[in-house]
């Protein structure tokens, strides 16, 4: 569940900024109930995106440049609105947002949706769902096994 994964995910401590992390828990644990409202997302489905994505660190920046709990890459924040990729409520909203995307555009198959978030929709399409990339295969089954634990 979300308390068990967020208290494995930080170096200890406060994360970003001056929050101390049971109200940044609170907070995440929030945002991901509203965005999974608001997008129609299971909300287990977006906490195991943020497990696989960040490890629930809200200060996460990727070796690609990717931001905050649901990684979100410059480009793809700025059209989702976000303003400030480590900012919680931006980032899950973005994020569930571009997962909704995502699910649309692949007919509702999880799996294909969650080859998008992580590859890139046109590369889900390149290799028509079949994404040979051991990254994003391993991706996807992290985040699977997340929603069913």
């Amino acid at each position: 569940n979300y308390s068990e994964a967020a208290s494995h995910g930080s170096s200890g401590g406060a994360d970003a900024g001056d929050t101390p992390l049971s109200d940044s828990r609170a907070l995440i644990a929030d945002s991901i109930k509203h965005a999974a409202r608001k997008y129609s997302l299971p909300e287990k489905l977006i906490e195991s995106v943020i497990q696989a994505e960040s490890n629930f660190r809200v200060d996460a920046v990727s070796p690609a440049g990717a931001r905050g709990l649901m990684q979100l890459m410059p480009g793809t924040a700025k059209e989702l609105g976000v303003n400030d990729p480590f900012d919680v409520r931006q980032n899950i909203d973005g994020g569930a947002g571009y997962l909704r995307q995502m699910m649309d555009r692949f007919g509702g198959d999880v799996k294909l949706a969650l080859a998008a978030y992580n590859a890139g929709p046109g590369t889900v399409e390149k290799y028509d769902g079949n994404v040979p990339y051991r990254e994003t295969k391993n991706y996807i089954e992290r985040v699977l096994k997340g929603i069913s634990a």
